[in-house]
């Protein structure tokens, strides 16, 4: 009971200072912030003699809370050193005061889960606090310091390093939950405030396959013989320009190897589009991290070439077939790419366009869920022993209509000797009108995809969780929820009962229509 104390405690610090008491649908503009850092870990002796430093690279989305204050989410993954494969998700918060218009000092607080290629990583819980001294140069900034790293349950990983980060201004407009599934003329919207530039958004649900070429081994050393991974992922892009954007893939596998592998990619990419727009076709490039699975991918650094091809099916959802390579860039790994998704593309937040007159603007309900699972006597591979599994976990639910939403999940293990456990799942939701005075809703959702690691007895990967709930608000954006529910391994022994109990943010984006 103390480490879900613990997990809500630091969740709802990062949380609860977010919400505000809005109203109606006057668009608001959150302040807030990316950003990419990087340090290398001094790991311990333990299985690999003589351990090189593992270099340890983090993607970052932090709210300015107010004028110094931020809190938000981050993901970390190796990609030096020798644990490829070595994956965290975890939550921010800090402060960020100015000593003069461009110098500024940060301290800050990460606490995260995760770990992999078969790392001392204990449970998977771990913080990361830092003191840095930063130059804004007002479109990026940059910032160095001392930070530290403490894989407190159970184990070995504690390093005292540098960091470095990068940071650019991530702002967005938005309107209150309550505007979701409302539509209003451009004369009515006008009038609060969302005169601005639209953006476009695109958001891709895909089955992608890795074909094993070239001298890619198993981590004992044993070469691959042509076999083929299926991942299960998603790739979301924002358009910087017409044709030019920038994106971020995800991607975990469910067959072909051992559970495990996971991949992770940022990058750009250029859009050139035919046929009336009803065609499009996409070069893209991307860096980042991936391993796990029993597939040694070395350090964990990979590159991402790509081409897609998108056919119109109907309104904004397109039919997206791509190849390409996921390798790294010696070629050591080497593994040809591809796949289909199914892609949606969305003009949001403004009623200007220099290409398109619209004629109204919808706003599309989001929910962003931070909580705490328990896996009750997780089934583990080789041990007959099934401790319960803690995970910290992330939900983002869009809504389709005021009662049905479409779920992506990731969750990494926290405590339970478990700590290379990941899952990376999508699904569909059902949440009824709401009750006990409007402040609460009951939900029902169904999920699958990708999860492995850590010993839990997956298979080959595939797993499919569904849960139901309740959800209570506190107010206008933020919530309580909790939820019971089954999750069943597909080829593998995990079957287990679960609870989770957590904290949603919830705001609306408009949408605009033709």
């Amino acid at each position: 009971m103390n480490k879900i104390v613990i997990t809500l405690f630091i969740l709802m610090f990062t949380t609860v200072s977010l919400a505000q008491n809005d109203n109606y649908f006057e668009k608001r503009t959150q302040k807030a912030f990316g950003k990419i850092d990087f340090l290398s870990i001094d790991m311990p002796t333990t299985t690999i003699p003589n351990e090189k430093n593992m270099g340890f690279t983090g993607i970052h989305y932090n709210l300015m809370i107010n004028n110094w204050a931020y809190a938000g989410l981050g993901i970390y993954g190796a990609v030096t050193g020798e644990r490829g494969g070595f994956f965290t998700l975890g939550v921010n918060a800090g402060i960020k005061s100015y000593l003069s218009e461009s110098f500024y000092f940060d301290a800050g607080f990460h606490f995260g889960a995760g770990g992999g290629a078969s790392a001392p990583d204990g449970g998977g819980a771990f913080i990361l606090p830092h003191f840095n001294i930063g130059y804004d140069f007002k479109n990026f900034s940059l910032n160095s310091g001392w930070s530290y790293v403490d894989f407190f349950d159970g184990g070995l990983i504690q390093s005292h390093q540098l960091n470095v980060g990068v940071e650019i201004p991530l702002d967005f407009s938005y309107a209150d939950y309550r505007a979701a599934e409302n539509e209003y003329n451009i004369q009515m919207l006008e009038s609060k405030g969302w005169n601005i530039f639209s953006k476009r958004t695109s958001l891709m649900l895909h089955q992608n396959n890795l074909m094993i070429k070239g001298d890619t081994k198993r981590s004992n050393g044993v070469k691959y013989n042509g076999e083929t991974i299926r991942l299960a992922g998603f790739e979301l892009a924002s358009f910087l320009t017409k044709n030019w954007f920038g994106f971020v893939k995800v991607d975990g596998a469910f067959d072909g190897i051992q559970a495990g592998y996971m991949d992770i990619f940022l990058g750009a990419g250029y859009l050139f589009t035919f046929n009336k727009n009803r065609t499009n076709l996409l070069a893209k490039f991307g860096v980042g991290a991936g391993g796990g699975g029993g597939i040694e991918t070395e350090g964990g650094f990979l590159i991402y070439p790509d081409i897609s091809i998108e056919q119109k099916l109907f309104q904004d959802v397109f039919l997206a077939i791509n190849t390409g390579f996921v390798m790294s860039p010696n070629s050591n790994v080497f593994t040809q790419s591809y796949g289909f998704g199914i892609k949606y593309y969305v003009e949001r937040n403004g009623t200007k366009s220099n290409e398109t007159n619209y004629s109204s603007g919808k706003f599309k309900g989001l929910e962003i869920i931070t909580k705490h699972d328990v896996y009750l006597n997780a089934e583990r591979d080789n041990i007959t022993t099934a401790p319960d599994m803690h995970q910290i976990s992330l939900q983002v639910n869009l809504d389709l209509n005021k009662n049905l939403f479409i779920a992506g999940q990731t969750s990494f293990a926290s405590f339970g000797d478990a700590g290379a456990y990941a899952e990376g799942i999508v699904g569909l939701g059902f949440k009824s009108n709401p009750i006990l005075n409007n402040k609460a809703s009951i939900f029902i959702q169904a999920l699958a995809g990708a999860a492995g690691g850590g010993g839990i007895s997956t298979g080959e990967g595939l797993i499919l969780k569904s849960s139901t709930g309740i959800s209570y608000n506190l107010n206008d954006k933020l919530g309580l929820r909790a939820a019971v529910g089954y999750v069943k391994a597909r080829g593998g022994n995990l079957s287990s009962t679960f609870f989770n109990i957590g904290i949603n943010y919830r705001i609306s984006m408009l949408s605009m229509k033709k």
